[in-house]
């Protein structure tokens, strides 16, 4: 049995943060452990309230599950403040913990601010360059190379203008686009384009979720990067395809559609 850790917020809604982290586990037939960072007021409307745990308490979360069952891969979501997220890289390396993929959570599909200011520098400097692969989404990327992105030609700038700071892959989801949903894989040397049509459903709420967590669960189960996130996109297609319609804003995906 393979084991994968989520690292993340909550929703109550179960559409997106660990909730919907450890349904995409399910659905990849490994063992889903969650490490909470924040309990999040959410639900296909918006972001209503945010309570971060402590560094404390997050230390002991940590203790009670690299020191009892050791995870494959992890995913790390929401890390809304900076302490906690030195704590996480902290942790990270006292455990010497392997197959890390940083979904660089900053603002929900809702559009709620979900990382506070000071703590985007620690993310930048700190957790990202521990990571085996980032999947930032278009808005994530312009705020992380601050530059305006509208085309395929400004991905691959902004996936080089992350490269001069950061070894590891890069994941550009080109979902936010509405006559495709290409994404640009940045491996090695090599620019991968994963091309998909636009698919048309308003119910988005959990992609970027959803979509780390599967390639850290193709990760765990022993695939390379490049077919754990290609095998990622096709999950993530499917449950978009799936059509589940539930609640009255953006809803969630149907994590279990493979099943």
């Amino acid at each position: 049995m393979r084991k994968v850790l989520t690292i993340a917020g909550t929703d109550p809604t179960g559409g997106a943060g660990a909730q919907a982290d450890l349904k995409t586990f399910m659905a990849h037939k490994v063992y889903g452990m969650s490490i909470i960072t924040a309990l999040v007021a959410q639900n296909t409307l918006g972001v209503q309230d945010i309570m971060n745990v402590t560094p404390h308490f997050l230390e002991k979360q940590f203790t009670c599950v690299f020191e009892d069952i050791y995870p494959d891969a992890i995913k790390i979501g929401m890390v809304s403040e900076t302490e906690l997220i030195y704590k996480i890289v902290e942790q990270l390396k006292k455990y010497h913990a392997k197959n890390i993929v940083v979904d660089p959570v900053m603002v929900s599909t809702s559009g709620s601010r979900l990382l506070e200011d000071s703590a985007l520098a620690a993310l930048k400097e700190e957790l990202i360059p521990l990571a085996n692969i980032i999947t930032p989404n278009i808005p994530e990327a312009e705020v992380l190379t601050n530059i305006s992105i509208k085309s395929t030609d400004d991905m691959l700038k902004a996936a080089q203008l992350i490269r001069q700071w950061y070894q590891g892959d890069i994941l550009m989801k080109g979902g936010h686009f509405s006559e495709h949903a290409n994404d640009l894989l940045y491996h090695g040397n090599e620019m991968i384009w994963l091309k998909c049509e636009h698919i048309d459903n308003p119910n988005t709420h959990g992609t970027g979720c959803t979509l780390s967590s599967a390639i850290a669960s193709n990760l765990a189960l022993g695939y390379d990067i490049v077919t754990s996130v290609q095998k990622a996109k096709e999950y993530i297609t499917g449950a978009l395809k799936d059509g589940l319609d539930l609640g009255r804003g953006s809803g969630p995906l149907n994590h279990c559609w493979n099943l």
